[in-house]
């Protein structure tokens, strides 16, 4: 199966190479900007707002008398930021019917100019790119030394570049066209509920328990100490550029620390677990949780997701997606039995059968439970299944104090 696949390293230009790498980021901010001022244009004065193949043309009109800079770096890097900015106003759209429709929540996103206040950015290349085993060569730039050898496959076939920078160091990341071998597993099929938390990052049916990092609240005190220290340096000083850069390292740590265990994890599950069962958390309703907001936060859930998506595509295993009302945390995985269970406890003691284990393992239990009973026509709360149509089954939930509810799907699955 033919997959597109990216790989981020890191560079490590020269003095000559990192102006250029400036000079063509520089370059795709401002083709951005400009093309954003003619599409606002277009729409002031009422006419059919341009494309990127039509910017692009007007830009090279004005290119030798207006912006003769531009000819010092690569013509990739404005026409793929003129492309970004059609995708840009493509999102908004949508955005826009859905929220007519009801059925998105927030805030459109108009596209905005981008800055350098923000960071110097990014830009993308295309064209005559090649890989080597220590080094890249990109078009107008050159050959760029890579501070890992053999990352990147060199026998791939490569879409496209990404130039980006990051706390004053540089990244590429390659966009590749590659072959993998999917072939279901030979070994029995593995069935894996995995509760996501706060305290562990996840917790399997089968006793694994992955370590929440807490990147963020380990780190919290230094980071306000640095905040600090620019706040109190001047507007625009050499001191004022120094403290910006030593806490953007920080924030990067913190996202590379959180990056990595989310990654181990995901793979882990994707490659040893044929079958594997989350939550569908409503993270954003989370969020509105002050208490519990910043600790929400620093664990990553949609990211989790979001890589279990896809490696379970690479590695043939399936993700089941277990109904978000589903009582998991609520039900005893022995007896069947519903019981309130408040946040500040760590252990599940069950009123009907005497059960007692830990909260994140009993909730684990009840998503395993939640895959096989959906297989054999049986549903969590015990009641047979009605109607079953496409493997998706319709739920029919029975909590304490509620009416009998009908879901559907029951669950969604990713093969």
């Amino acid at each position: 199966m033919e997959i597109q696949r990216g790989y981020k390293t890191e560079l490590k230009p020269n003095n000559k190479q990192r102006t250029l790498l400036l000079k063509s980021a520089g370059t795709a901010r401002w083709a951005y900007n400009w093309g954003l001022a003619q599409k606002q244009q277009a729409r002031d004065a009422g006419v059919k707002s341009p494309t990127a193949i039509d910017l692009h043309r007007q830009l090279n009109a004005i290119k030798s008398a207006q912006v003769p800079w531009m000819y010092e770096v690569s013509k990739c890097a404005a026409q793929e930021a003129l492309r970004n900015l059609d995708k840009a106003f493509d999102n908004f759209f949508r955005k826009c019917k859905l929220k007519k429709q009801g059925k998105f929540k927030g805030k459109v996103g108009y596209p905005k100019p981008k800055s350098k206040k923000k960071g110097v950015g990014s830009f993308r290349l295309t064209g005559s790119i090649i890989v080597l085993s220590d080094s890249i060569q990109l078009p107008r730039i050159g050959t760029l030394r890579l501070k890992e050898r053999d990352y990147i496959p060199v026998d791939a076939k490569v879409l496209c570049a990404t130039v980006s920078e990051e706390a004053g160091k540089w990244f590429v990341s390659v966009q590749v066209e590659e072959e993998i071998v999917n072939e279901l597993p030979s070994l029995p099929e593995v069935v894996s509920g995995n509760d996501l938390g706060i305290t562990a990052l996840a917790t399997c049916s089968g006793g694994e328990v992955f370590e929440n990092p807490k990147a963020l609240r380990k780190n919290l005190k230094k980071l306000r100490r640095l905040g600090k220290r620019v706040s109190r340096k001047v507007k625009g000083s050499k001191n004022r550029k120094k403290a910006v850069r030593r806490l953007a390292k920080l924030h990067q740590r913190i996202g590379n620390i959180r990056k990595d265990a989310i990654h181990q994890c995901t793979s882990y599950l994707s490659k040893t677990k044929t079958v594997n069962v989350l939550e569908d958390l409503n993270v954003s309703g989370m969020l509105k949780n002050r208490r519990l907001a910043r600790a929400i936060a620093d664990v990553g859930l949609f990211e989790f997701r979001r890589q279990m998506v896809y490696k379970s595509e690479w590695y043939a295993s399936t993700l089941v997606i277990a109904n978000r009302w589903f009582p998991s945390t609520q039900r005893c995985c022995k007896c069947h039995q519903t019981q309130p269970m408040p946040l500040g406890k760590d252990v599940f003691a069950c009123e009907s059968c005497g059960n007692t284990m830990p909260r994140d393992l009993n909730a684990s239990e009840n998503l395993k439970q939640y895959y096989t009973d959906s297989l054999s026509g049986i549903y969590a709360c015990g009641e047979p299944s009605a109607d079953v149509a496409d493997g998706l089954r319709e739920t029919q939930l029975v909590e304490a104090g509620n009416e009998q509810k009908s879901r559907s799907p029951r669950f969604s699955q990713v093969s």
